[in-house]
């Protein structure tokens, strides 16, 4: 695509990073499986040797994801314009730790994703000797009390997982980098996507997703991706992702970049989607709290306002009844799926304690918030109605 003229995310989500392919004109990236490439000459090549290191197919994701989260890496610095795709999103997760020493303070959002806590805190923190520091990164008071000098990594979510606590990105990258200008500060964008934030823009180095979720959005292709803020940066992550290898392969390169084609209209439907059921959740009598940004209720919802183009398609809420009561939803929906996982076309429900965060020490969980009584739903794009009768029908169950 001409990129002499900026685009809008709806437009860059189609083209971005893109262009025919040049032998054949194929409007889509081919497959490319080689696992090696013919050289003329040793070190002579097309740019291309080993596909761990280099392969056309994953670059052309990577390129798309860069482009959707303003990286202003071009594509003569890096072939992939600051974007990197990984086998999973932990995979992306346990590379992005490669950048800081052994010893290094990481200063993490309190409410993560359960198997980013578990890799930072029991792998990294025996192998990488890191010393963790969680922290409510949605309060700015803290936020200053924590960042300090000896920070070398900071590692946000937004909205969290799975309580959709918001965190102030600007206001963090500031009192990070006031403390030490050295500090890598990252955000994990699952949640929100680069439709609805790019964290790059608020002065974050390092953008992450699980691109299993909202990015491939059709549950069939697991994987991670980064994006970086400079070349430099870039520089760095590119040793580091060909030295550890945990690289997303060309099939699924090519159907993650088929799902994002239509990552803009997904976005749309799944954020009017969520709102109605926000709204039908908060009046429901029996319901005790629902956490959506887009509802005034929300305590950060003027942030979410100011910081997000649209509140996304993650609602949670707690049930009246416990445990027991949670239990019987859940066995009795219909449209929404009991699995683990989110943003897909489809809708999924989830129960934190159980599945996503079991992993998650049970005293941690109970300090969070993380109850019994805690339902995450990942609103899909089916008919809205559909989904609010599913619900009404579940509680029914549950009061019957």
């Amino acid at each position: 695509m001409n990129d002499k003229h900026p685009k809008r995310p709806g437009t860059r989500v189609i083209h971005g990073g893109q262009r025919p392919e040049p032998i054949t004109g194929a409007i889509m990236p081919p497959i490319f499986t080689a696992a090696t490439y013919v050289q003329e000459s040793p070190g002579q090549h097309k740019g291309f040797e080993y596909t761990r290191s280099h392969n056309p197919t994953r670059y052309a994701l990577e390129r798309m994801v860069a482009t959707l989260e303003g990286s202003p890496v071009t594509e003569e610095q890096d072939p992939s314009c600051g974007g990197f795709a990984f086998a999973s999103g932990l995979a992306a997760t346990a590379t992005l730790l490669e950048l800081v020493d052994h010893g290094s303070r990481v200063v993490a959002m309190d409410d993560l994703y359960g198997g980013t806590r578990r890799l930072m805190s029991q792998v990294r923190a025996r192998t990488q000797g890191l010393d963790l520091c969680y922290a409510d990164l949605s309060d700015n008071t803290v936020c200053t009390e924590v960042l300090t000098s000896e920070t070398r990594m900071v590692w946000v979510e937004t909205p969290t997982n799975p309580l959709m606590k918001l965190a102030d990105l600007a206001a963090i990258a500031s009192i990070a980098k006031a403390a030490n200008p050295d500090v890598l500060v990252v955000c994990d964008n699952t949640f929100a996507t680069p439709i609805l934030q790019r964290p790059l823009e608020h002065g974050f180095d390092i953008v992450m997703h699980s691109s299993t979720k909202y990015l491939n959005g059709h549950s069939d292709v697991v994987g991670g991706v980064v994006v970086a803020k400079d070349a430099a940066l870039t520089e760095r992550l590119r040793f580091l992702q060909n030295a550890i290898g945990s690289v997303m392969g060309p099939m699924d390169a090519y159907m993650t970049l088929r799902g994002i084609k239509t990552l803009d209209v997904r976005m749309e439907r799944h954020n009017r989607n969520a709102q109605l059921v926000a709204e039908f959740l908060e009046g429901h009598p029996q319901v005790e709290r629902v956490v959506y940004p887009g509802l005034a209720s929300h305590p950060q919802h003027e942030l979410a306002r100011r910081q997000m183009d649209g509140f996304g398609g993650m609602v949670t809420f707690f049930i009246r009844g416990g445990l027991d009561a949670a239990r019987t939803m859940l066995e009795s929906l219909e449209v929404f799926q009991l699995a683990e996982s989110l943003g897909a076309v489809e809708s999924l429900v989830n129960h934190p304690a159980i599945m996503t965060h079991a992993s998650v020490p049970p005293e941690t969980r109970a300090a969070l918030g993380i109850s019994d009584s805690l339902i995450r739903l990942s609103v899909g794009i089916e008919d809205a109605q559909d989904q609010i009768d599913d619900l009404e029908r579940a509680f029914t169950a549950v009061g019957g």
